[in-house]
């Protein structure tokens, strides 16, 4: 993969995701899965732009390894909700 594209450079998220995913074992050299699939031109036009992107293959990759590595902090954070006593002195 080019590190420029469309005369910009990758933002420095997509790098951090994509050496993520390189970390983890989840990119390599071999591409051996395939996707297909119908979507609107006008969203993938959107993501090209958005991500400053010219392939289809680097918009979809960036796309799964940031679904892959997302964190739930959100989720665990409201299960968490009352589980603090509310009189703990937070020293606030």
């Amino acid at each position: 993969m080019s590190e420029a594209h469309s005369g910009r450079e990758r933002s420095a998220r997509d790098q951090a995701v994509l050496a993520q995913a390189r970390a983890l074992g989840l990119l390599g050299e071999a591409k051996s899965a395939r996707i297909a699939g119908r979507v609107s031109a006008k969203l993938v036009a959107a993501a090209k732009k958005r991500a400053g992107l010219k392939s289809d293959t680097e918009v979809i990759e960036i796309a799964l390894a940031t679904l892959a590595l997302e964190d739930d902090f959100g989720a665990k954070l409201v299960r968490r909700k009352g589980s603090i006593p509310r009189d703990l002195d937070l020293g606030i």
